[in-house]
């Protein structure tokens, strides 16, 4: 009787030590030092926010696995925000999270194998408390927390949670899945926070965009402090002037900022009534730009409301349940040629870089090189990136920009890129080339009598053509001359010459004024006696739209210092202008010299004088010694009264003080003292080295 009293005794407190290790579950207000709390416990919370909000325990991500985390209570689906062992889930069978007596949180499996650590092992800590922010903190008695969860997050950055140097929010690997995937967002060495792509090959930068520098990107590099921090109304702001804020700004919502796991940063706001997430900012609204998305040798492609990912061609997936692992060629055999994906672009990853190299030059590059996958051509710039790796693919491309895949002729489907093939003998010559029975046995004549006509065919053909495009350049030749819209508008500016009155106005451009880089111009008597410049265009690959739009803008310029423009002529090759001929030609600079002080003051010399009082030449000669004066002074003050004042004194003080001295010194009253056009250009080109 004795022995089954001890019995029911021991029983009955061996129940009440484990219900008192459940109450302690069940308090959720704080887990005290010494506790511990298994994954076989009667409930999985461990702890709750004093407001409800947020709820950290084990959290099952598969039939026998668990992690430590925190989510919140009013999602649905209970959407995680931190976790402890995101890639090393513990068995759901003897795992424990003990709160040890020397102060440390840790995690431990099945086996006993520590997995977590808090590493506080301060015999001050007293409690782990999970606060109404979702942070989790080990406190001491005092109330001072040792240990933060807000220190070292997960894939989410909640609301007055730092963005700091020591930390990283890194992205799940798929959608549903917490284990750690390819992206990261992070401040960089140089102060800038970056989004990166880290996959198992290669890695790279794709926030802020790397095509532009960070002060073109709104970033600066110049604040070291690293810091960046979301508020409660859903506005972010860091310290390398990053800035940007929720579509629904206000308070009274709950937030998240979370890294996605397709390398996409979003601003989330929850709806309390159905648990729902609303994105209210994301960093990529078109998810192509983001690098990796699709793998190696892939192409990332926009359809109605999604975004698709595609093997480039010649290419099969790898893991047909997981775009991030890429392609592979289907084959690698030879001999190659290239496939054009027009208004596609394959960023990064560049053998070299090549400038107004035309198309073909590229082609070979990347043909004779075993290591060229691809090539990139911009059309018109000549610019030519031959790629080592196939990565970042993506269509709509800006700027636009052509790939020239490197394709095996064994998958080609249509030989519209194929370059000439070279000679490649699959049979023996013998079979080749069966010239050895040509001319033997009965059937030796009509052979014979075959390749004569054919060569013959040949002959007539090519003679015929010659004769057609003889007649076609005879024709062209002698064509009429068209009066097209164009040049209607523009005759309406200037007078139109034909070619043969301004060879006889210049008598066979005989007396030459001078030349340059676009042409030489010479000395012309047109029929009415005036004298004319005539300026003979030796740039004949420019397009007739734009020589219209030069004459057109030309012809809206007038100016007393400025030579005129009476014509033009623009026969077939031949493009002229007449001008008047002037008698001193993440090289009269006195003129120059008066045009200079306008340009400068922003107002015509004659709006200088007081009507009846001076002349114009006197008042340039006046202004001149005054600014002669004012420019000798050390004080630079006086710049923002004389220069245009709708600069509102946004102009460089070095700049315009020099240029007022040329302008002087080329008003000189004494000829021999104005400056050459030569020395007045090198000036100038100074200014701007």
């Amino acid at each position: 009787m004795a022995m089954r009293d001890l019995c029911i005794f021991t029983t009955f407190v061996s129940f009440l030590i484990s219900l008192s290790s459940v109450s302690v579950a069940n308090d959720q207000s704080y887990l005290a030092r010494g506790s511990s709390i298994s994954t076989q416990e009667v409930t999985t919370v461990i702890l709750v926010s004093p407001n409800g909000a947020f709820t950290c325990g084990f959290y099952k991500v598969a039939t026998n696995a668990f992690t430590f985390s925190i989510w919140f209570s009013w999602a649905s689906g209970k959407t995680v925000s931190w976790t402890a062992n995101r890639d090393a889930p513990v068995n759901g069978r003897g795992s424990k999270l003990i709160f040890r007596k020397n102060g440390g949180l840790i995690l431990v499996d099945y086996n006993g194998m520590v997995i977590w650590s808090t590493n506080t092992t301060a015999s001050r800590s007293d409690r782990a408390m999970l606060l109404n922010s979702g942070n989790l903190v080990v406190m001491d008695t005092d109330g001072h927390h040792l240990w933060r969860s807000f220190d070292s997050p997960t894939d989410t950055l909640l609301p007055l949670q730092p963005m700091t140097r020591n930390t990283k929010l890194v992205s799940a690997s798929a959608r549903g899945l917490l284990y750690s995937g390819f992206y990261a967002f992070y401040f960089a060495s140089n102060n800038i926070l970056t989004l990166i792509y880290n996959g198992p090959e290669t890695s790279s930068i794709y926030w802020p965009d790397p095509f532009y520098l960070p002060w073109d990107n709104g970033r600066t590099t110049y604040n070291s402090t690293r810091y960046g921090v979301l508020d409660q109304t859903g506005r972010f702001v860091a310290s390398d002037q990053l800035e940007f804020e929720a579509s629904d700004l206000g308070n009274e919502m709950m937030r998240r900022l979370t890294l996605d796991y397709d390398g996409n940063l979003r601003l989330y706001s929850l709806n309390i009534t159905t648990g729902s997430w609303s994105v209210s900012w994301m960093a990529f609204p078109r998810v192509c730009n983001i690098h990796g998305l699709c793998g190696a040798n892939s192409l990332c492609k926009y359809r109605p409301e999604l975004e698709s990912c595609s093997c480039l061609e010649g290419f099969e997936m790898i893991e047909p349940s997981d775009w991030s692992k890429g392609c592979r060629r289907k084959t690698n055999t030879m001999p190659f040629s290239f496939r054009k994906l027009p208004g596609t672009d394959l960023w990064g990853y560049d053998l070299n870089y090549s400038k107004l190299a035309p198309w073909w030059m590229c082609r070979d590059m990347c043909l004779n090189n075993t290591n060229c996958e691809a090539f990139g051509y911009r059309k018109g710039a000549g610019e030519c990136y031959p790629k080592a790796f196939l990565f970042n693919g993506r269509n709509f491309a800006d700027p636009y920009n052509d790939i020239y895949l490197k394709t095996p002729m064994a998958v080609w489907s249509s030989p519209e890129l194929a370059p000439r093939p070279r000679h490649v003998c699959k049979v023996t010559e013998k079979e080749a080339y069966p010239s050895s029975q040509m001319f033997v046995g009965d059937n030796s004549s009509f052979k014979f009598g075959y390749f004569l006509s054919s060569a013959l065919t040949l002959l007539v053909i090519e003679v015929t053509l010659i004769i057609v495009g003889c007649w076609i350049v005879n024709k062209w030749e002698r064509r009429p001359e068209t009066m097209d819209e164009g040049y209607m508008i523009i005759s309406s500016l200037f007078q139109r010459f034909s070619y043969k009155e301004l060879e006889r106005a210049t008598k066979c451009f005989q007396e030459e004024l001078g030349s340059g880089t676009s042409g030489a111009v010479y000395k012309g008597v047109l029929d009415d006696g005036r004298e004319v410049a005539v300026k003979k265009l030796s740039d004949m690959m420019q397009g007739e739209q734009e020589f219209r739009s030069e004459l057109s803008i030309i012809g809206r310029i007038y100016h007393m210092n400025l030579v005129r423009i009476w014509g033009f002529c623009a026969e077939q090759t031949h493009k002229l202008l007449v001008s008047e001929f002037v008698e001193n030609g993440k090289a009269d600079v006195y003129s120059y010299g008066v045009v200079l002080l306008e340009l400068v003051k922003g107002v015509r010399v004659s709006s200088w004088v007081i009507e009846g009082e001076e002349v114009v030449e006197m008042s340039i000669r006046c202004s001149a010694e005054i600014l002669k004066e004012k420019l000798a002074t050390q004080d630079p003050s006086w710049l923002l009264e004389f220069v245009d004042c709708r600069l509102d004194g946004e102009f460089n003080y070095l700049q315009a003080a020099t240029m007022l001295k040329i302008a002087v010194s080329c008003v000189e009253e004494e000829r021999s003292k104005r400056p050459s056009m030569n020395h007045i250009l090198k000036t100038l080109l100074s200014l701007v080295e």
